[in-house]
């Protein structure tokens, strides 16, 4: 009698694949602490396993090396963007109004200390590893496209590409200022920034 498959229906490959992102989702977050702690550059992947309570052996079965570990990190916060644009985009509304909505909640998410610690981590490894300032750049590239995309819709017909592209430019680096602003002064009240910014953001969508 021959041996019987496994049936994806009765969802074994699916419990195979969580149980797979389950050991990743732990790798990921030994990576985290071990940055915070010591940076990635100083980081091992013997000092991750240790930390993730892997042997060195099963930590390369998920992850090739640290740069795809890194990689696996940029790939979650650009989820994580993404889904923060989506929801934006969906919201009934006037733009300009939606994103002033959303806007306490992107502050706030932009001061978060882990956040912050483990965006500025990736920026310094990036600044010396060229494969990982390639996947930097690269979610940056989508990002930029996405955010595009969406502030299309506040595009006034007389502006050039130019000085369309100079408002996305300076809309990013409000928010990434705002990063390095947590570590700064990690006293900062958010909340009493949101006026300014969209008050800035009013401005530099208004009509010249």
């Amino acid at each position: 009698m021959p041996l019987r498959r496994p049936d994806p229906a009765n969802g074994v490959p699916d419990e195979r694949a969580s149980k797979v992102q389950a050991r990743r989702d732990q790798v990921l977050t030994a990576a985290v602490e071990c940055a915070r702690t010591a940076g990635f550059h100083a980081a091992s992947m013997a000092q991750i396993a240790k930390a993730a309570g892997l042997s060195v052996g099963q930590i390369y079965r998920y992850f090739e090396n640290k740069e795809e570990i890194i990689a696996a990190l940029v790939a979650r916060e650009a989820a994580s963007t993404r889904e923060a644009l989506s929801r934006i985009d969906r919201s009934p509304g006037p733009l300009l109004d939606t994103i002033t909505a959303h806007l306490p909640e992107e502050i706030d998410r932009c001061l978060e200390p882990g956040r912050t610690a483990l965006r500025l981590e990736i920026l310094a490894e990036a600044a010396r590893n060229p494969a990982v300032a390639e996947t930097v750049r690269e979610a940056d590239a989508r990002e930029t496209a996405l955010s595009a995309q969406l502030m299309a819709r506040l595009r006034r017909p007389e502006w050039s590409d130019e000085a369309f592209q100079a408002r996305l430019e300076m809309v990013g680096l409000m928010f990434d200022g705002l990063q390095t602003l947590a570590v700064r002064r990690p006293e900062v009240d958010g909340q009493a920034l949101t006026g300014r910014l969209e008050a800035m953001i009013g401005l530099l969508f208004a009509q010249d």
